[in-house]
């Protein structure tokens, strides 16, 4: 029983994506920090004080101005991480499936093969003259 389940925690996948989740976590630190130094002034610069009572917007008794917080924020987020992570490393990507793989090496009974016929060939010419 706990052979099966050091194996399920030591496959590739499980680790993969604890190691992916982490990582993803780690980073949200450095969107927020890209949003609060960058997108929120430039927000403000565009809105006005209006861009730092967002969450305050009210419908009769429904805080829909929450809403449009987390919304926004949700957007600018996404944006950031196509834009600076999936587009660049898309790029990357593409320019190395374009570039040809280096050829293999001749596997040794291939080169051996070829060796033996090439003696075949030599050895048939020298007795035909």
């Amino acid at each position: 029983m706990w052979q099966g389940f050091r194996n399920f925690l030591l496959r590739g996948n499980v680790v993969d994506l604890a190691v992916a989740v982490i990582i993803g976590a780690a980073f949200n630190s450095v969107v927020d920090g890209f949003i609060v130094a960058f997108v929120d002034p430039l927000l403000a610069i565009i809105l006005g004080s209006a861009g730092d009572d967002l969450a305050l917007i009210q419908f009769g008794v429904f805080p829909v101005g929450v809403f449009l917080s987390a919304v926004v924020t949700f957007i600018l987020k996404a944006a950031v991480i196509y834009f600076v992570i999936v587009r660049p490393f898309s790029a990357l990507a593409a320019r190395a499936a374009a570039a040809p793989p280096p050829p293999a090496p001749t596997p040794a009974d291939v080169v051996l093969l070829t060796e033996i016929r090439d003696l075949q060939k030599q050895q048939l010419e020298a007795l035909k003259r």
